[in-house]
């Protein structure tokens, strides 16, 4: 399974780790591929006991697909009850991205939640994202499924004119049903990891839904800074709702904020701002 692949991480000595590159026809990195395997290469350096709570990422210079990556983990801090992580991202010599995470060892406390949305229709009733790519962009959906293999899409809706999702005090939302293509291990790391990697894939989609245009085709887009917080206990390898809002767009910025349900249960929250340069025509 390719997405494994990706997060099984080589060690060149304490805290420092490479990884591996996918076949892709793409010609910077998956901001999401970043992302997972940074929080590897933290999660290897804590004790197992401690579950990761929240991550902040920065993306600085997009990352080429022809050379390797180097993660560098700084042990910022291990207390009593909570681990700090910094990560430096390195390609070529130069620093593509930062990430700092930070791990909660679990204990009992208040609880509450929001529920999840009524009535959206099962992920075997949604389009995937490689035909609703293809409808977008006239490429095939062998070419989105070679690239997104890893992940399996399927599109709820949006709330362009027409769409399903018309509200209007939230002028940009999405909805998706997202998991691991195959089995992952029973690693509470991996699902996490695997998780970051799929949140960073559809999410500042949002911001560009009211204007009529689509990340990747009409739109000059990349992912500058990322975060994300985990609640409870999931498996990126079963279904989980992604719900997507965009609360504001100016100025070249989009921002976007995400929930994840299982089984509806609120599992992780997700924010993003990135940049949605509309194309001029020459």
């Amino acid at each position: 399974m390719e997405l494994i692949d990706l997060l099984d991480l080589e060690e060149i000595e304490i805290g420092l780790f490479r990884a591996r590159q996918p076949d892709t026809q793409l010609q910077r990195v998956f901001g999401g591929q970043v992302l997972a395997q940074a929080l590897i290469a933290a999660a290897r350096t804590v004790s197992v006991s401690r579950v990761l709570h929240s991550l902040h990422a920065y993306f600085l210079v997009p990352g080429r697909t022809d050379i390797p990556m180097v993660y560098d983990v700084e042990s910022v801090r291990d207390g009593g009850s909570f681990s700090s992580r910094r990560v430096v991202a390195r390609q070529g010599g130069q620093v593509i991205f930062y990430l700092s995470s930070s791990f909660h060892e679990m204990e009992e406390g208040f609880e509450h939640l929001d529920l999840a949305p009524d009535d959206v229709p099962p992920p075997e009733e949604c389009p995937t994202l490689g035909e609703v790519l293809f409808k977008a962009s006239g490429r095939p959906v062998s070419f989105w499924e070679r690239e997104w293999g890893a992940l399996d899409v399927r599109y709820v809706g949006d709330s362009r004119p027409g769409g399903d999702l018309i509200d209007p005090s939230h002028p940009a939302r999405s909805r998706v049903w997202v998991r691991a293509n195959g089995r992952l291990p029973d690693d509470r790391r991996v699902h996490h990891a695997a998780l970051a990697y799929a949140s960073d894939l559809t999410l500042l989609g949002a911001t560009t839904v009211p204007h009529g245009v689509f990340v990747g085709f009409n739109v000059q887009a990349a992912s500058i800074d990322h975060a994300m917080w985990f609640h409870r206990p999931f498996r990126a390898d079963e279904w989980l709702l992604y719900d997507q809002v965009s609360p504001s767009a100016s100025h070249g910025l989009g921002l976007a904020i995400g929930r994840l349900f299982q089984n509806g249960i609120l599992v992780s929250n997700v924010a993003q701002e990135g940049l949605i340069r509309p194309l001029r025509k020459s």
